[in-house]
């Protein structure tokens, strides 16, 4: 009642897995990972035992096909299972038991490992397949658009409930105390995946880094129009003569930590452009 894709990016060294599914918080059951480490999905009666436990072995060494046959032997009821799997060198396994309901099945390649069962047909993994080798971008939005692809080719045949997509990268966590760069769950909404492409978005938004091209100078028009946003929800009292003072500056750096944007404030007069089309956008300047 699951599909998902694993993947691994050589360039970056992200590891990631993206999932949806006809299932409250999939997120909670389906991916693991660990940076330089591997990615695990374990779904269809899942045994969530298969994550920290193919990562300890992969930690070891051992191959994915090498951790998927010591999982599948160990557990009696391997036949109800289903997961995939990748390294940090980009070897990937995936497997299928006997027991699962159909359509189930899964695809491996380079860096990756789609899987899925109670789907609308093969069509789905081969999708995930086929998008994830052909679409540029960020391991992030290469795994979003993949599952985006599975969901436009039928998907779960029961429908969509939750999504979920984890990235890990050394010390990508918040303030770099972990290495959970990305961890967003949608767990309950009629559109999942569209939801997850939100919320990875405003990731970007708050926690992004700036673009140099996208850096540009606070002249008097772009200082009037951030007085005028701040005065209006009570951040800022002073004239709206648009100079960059320190009083407007003070009130901006307040106003931003309200709205997140603390991670992407600049020093002297400059703004990050995603930063003040967000603005424009939210409080509807324009």
């Amino acid at each position: 009642m699951t599909f998902s894709l694993v993947a691994f990016d050589p360039k970056t060294k992200e590891l990631g897995i993206a999932v949806e599914s006809k299932f409250l918080s999939v997120g909670a059951v389906v991916p693991w990972a660990s940076a330089g480490v591997g990615a695990i999905a374990t779904q269809s009666w899942a045994n969530t035992s298969y994550g920290p436990r193919g990562l300890r072995m992969l930690k070891q060494g051992m191959t994915p096909k090498q951790v998927g046959a010591k999982l599948v032997v160990t557990d009696k009821n391997a036949h109800q299972r289903q997961f995939g799997m990748v390294d940090a060198k980009g070897r990937a396994f995936t497997y299928t038991g006997s027991g699962c309901f159909h359509w189930a099945g899964g695809i491996t390649g380079k860096n990756f490992a789609a899987q899925g069962n109670i789907l609308a047909g093969a069509a789905v993994v081969d999708a995930l397949a086929n998008t994830f080798t052909k679409t540029s971008g960020d391991l992030a939005e290469r795994l979003v658009t993949a599952l985006a692809a599975g969901q436009a080719a039928g998907g779960d045949k029961r429908g969509q409930e939750s999504a979920a997509l984890l990235v890990v990268r050394e010390k990508g966590g918040y303030a770099g105390f972990n290495d959970r760069y990305i961890d967003l769950r949608v767990d309950d909404h009629p559109t999942p995946i569209d939801e997850l492409k939100r919320l990875l978005g405003l990731h970007r938004l708050y926690l992004g880094k700036t673009n140099p091209k996208d850096i540009l100078p606070i002249d008097s028009k772009i200082a009037r129009e951030l007085q005028t946003i701040m005065q209006a929800r009570g951040y800022y009292g002073g004239a709206l003569n648009g100079v960059w003072d320190e009083s407007t500056q003070n009130a901006f750096r307040e106003f931003a930590g309200v709205e997140n944007l603390e991670d992407r404030l600049l020093d002297g007069a400059r703004i990050d452009r995603v930063v003040l089309e967000f603005l424009r956008e939210r409080f509807d300047t324009l």
